[in-house]
């Protein structure tokens, strides 16, 4: 159709002589332009992406959902050394995704805010339903009887 080959600043697309039809729409272009990401908040959100593909970090923010979690509970959940979790929990936090809560000596850490949820859950959302399982329910919250830490409600847990 055509070739991606940007002349100058004006990003004019070019003929491909292979391809039988040119279907170039200038103002339909010229208008997405403008809205693109720019660089840095691609660059951003390519990043999150990048934090988030990685199943140890998914178990770990998986159990995050449920509930505000210390190291050594994360450990046991996902089968690791409290020292692995503990490098996965700085990756997070550097990326905002998770939040330490001190209380003495100890430190929990829950997801950041529901966007985190919403992400996973569209991604869920969206294997299952390629999967032709139709959509998620959301699974019941166990938090140990303690009230909710942070802005997530049971509401916007994590689905399975």
């Amino acid at each position: 159709m055509f070739n991606h080959e940007m002349t100058g600043d004006q990003g004019r697309l070019r003929r491909d002589p292979a391809a039988p039809h040119f279907h170039a729409h200038p103002s339909k272009i010229a208008r997405i332009r403008r809205r693109l990401l720019d660089e840095h908040a691609g660059a951003v959100l390519a990043d999150t992406f990048k934090v988030l593909g990685d199943l140890t970090r998914v178990r770990i923010l998986d159990a995050l959902a449920q509930a505000e979690l210390c190291v050594c509970d994360l450990a046991a959940l996902v089968g690791l050394s409290e020292s692995a979790v503990s490098h996965q929990l700085r990756l997070l936090r550097g990326m905002r995704v998770v939040r330490p809560r001190r209380a003495g000596r100890m430190v929990f850490y829950a997801l950041d805010d529901e966007h985190v949820v919403a992400l996973f859950e569209q991604g869920l959302r969206h294997i299952e339903e390629a999967a032709g399982r139709g959509p998620v329910a959301p699974r019941a919250a166990d938090d140990g009887g303690r009230a909710s830490h942070g802005r997530r409600g049971a509401a916007t847990r994590l689905a399975r």
